[in-house]
């Protein structure tokens, strides 16, 4: 079954004559501004003068990349480009054979998980918001052209067992959702006769933690990552911001429903295999569809952000406080410029107020250190110390961003100056 093709030549050309005129832009305290973009690769003139013009889908792309930047801090290039994919995918759901997860993740609260959401909202097609809706409600919101769903604090839906346990039947739509041509089936009308209702829906999900490991294997994740100081985004307004946003998901509808049945035939060329490729196809078919830089970047960030999930670990919420408690450690210790690992774990653990003496089995081990730290990138390496021994630890240095993002000393009060001083 394909798309319904809107007859919209008004909005095509409105929308062609806005790209051709400017490209919206963040400019640093000036949230509404815009100005002429910064040409891209494929804009810019080669050796022999010749400037390639870029395709209506790739102004498209660049102007939704500029506007997710505006507003939220991603923890890399591969990830705005993949959300920007992502968001475009939307607007062919029903070109896809599976249905990618967009998983927004963090390790603590003021990540930017919400405000990402937020831009979402605004720029996917035709959003349903599932705040405290019930999954019989969300199936029955999901139609042959089906929306794009939305669940912001899916950890107070997935985060502990009791809740997991209470929201099995929201969990399973969104396992069978992923692939097309997987309803389920209820009992309705008073002659309780069983009927199929579709499940194929594209979905975007917040949190802190990981979500259920069925969920992440079919998402493209994200991990946030609080704001370091230094790193600004514009405040979001909503009746200021919403306008140049849904002007852009108008721009996408516009480019890509007539692109629909191409889309469909596309079988491109896969940097991954098996369930990742499935999830990533759509984004990488969008890009095939823009040409310029995009089919680069799409496969660039496949690559890397599949590569940094694969084997990654489902951990608790004590991330933020193991960081608060190695700087404790440190300073106690004279902040040296390293420390050794099994120093390290024997003070972690005779800390009485700490939960690390009863964490896991056998209290806090390197190996459960290891697991804790690694999604701030920070592992232990062989260190020299005093007297020339060498053995396994971590540098200061190591841990300064994370301290810096997610447990920032207090700034100290300035007291007044005594009179004459």
């Amino acid at each position: 079954m394909t798309d319904s093709q809107p007859n919209t030549p008004s909005l095509a050309q409105a929308a062609a004559a806005r790209s051709a005129l400017w490209h919206p832009v963040a400019v640093p305290g000036q949230p509404g501004s815009t100005t002429p973009a910064e040409p891209t690769r494929s804009e810019k003139p080669e050796a022999n003068g010749h400037v390639e013009p870029l395709s209506e889908g790739a102004r498209i792309l660049s102007d939704l990349r500029g506007q997710v930047k505006r507003f939220v801090v991603l923890p890399s290039e591969e990830a705005v480009t993949a959300v920007t994919l992502w968001v475009a995918a939307t607007h062919l759901q029903t070109a896809w054979q599976h249905a990618p997860r967009l998983a927004v993740v963090g390790p603590a609260k003021r990540c930017g998980k919400s405000r990402l959401l937020d831009v979402v909202t605004e720029t996917a097609h035709s959003p349903l918001i599932t705040v405290n809706a019930s999954p019989a409600a969300i199936f029955r919101s999901i139609t042959e052209n089906p929306p794009t769903l939305l669940v912001d604090e899916a950890d107070t839906l997935f985060g502990t067992l009791k809740a997991a346990e209470r929201n099995e039947d929201l969990r399973g739509l969104l396992n069978a959702g992923h692939q097309r041509n997987r309803p389920t089936l209820r009992v309705t009308g008073p002659e309780h006769k069983p009927v199929k209702f579709p499940t194929f829906a594209m979905a975007a999900l917040a949190g802190i933690g990981d979500l259920p490991d069925t969920i992440m294997d079919r998402s493209v994740v994200v991990r946030m990552r609080r704001r370091a100081a230094g790193e600004t985004v514009a405040a979001f307004r909503t009746g200021r911001d919403t306008p140049a946003l849904n002007a852009i998901r108008d721009r996408l509808t516009a480019w890509l429903h007539p692109q629909h049945a191409q889309a469909m035939d596309m079988e491109p060329v896969m940097p991954v295999e098996d369930r990742a490729a499935d999830t990533w196809e759509p984004l990488i078919i969008v890009a095939d569809l823009a040409q310029g830089e995009w089919p680069t970047l799409a496969r660039a960030a496949c690559r890397t952000m599949t590569a940094h999930e694969a084997g990654q670990d489902e951990d608790g919420a004590l991330r933020t406080r193991i960081l608060t408690d190695i700087r404790r450690v440190f300073a106690a210790e004279g902040d040296p410029a390293s420390l050794r690992t099994g120093r390290l774990i024997e003070q972690l653990n005779a800390d009485p107020e700490a939960p690390w003496a009863e964490y896991g089995p056998h209290r806090l081990t390197p190996r459960g250190l290891q697991l804790l730290l690694k999604d701030y990138g920070i592992s232990s390496a062989n260190h020299r110390f005093p007297g020339g021994s060498q053995a396994k630890g971590f540098a200061r240095h190591q841990f300064t961003d994370a301290w810096n993002r997610y447990c920032p000393t207090p700034a100290l009060k300035q007291e007044p100056a005594e009179p004459g001083a």
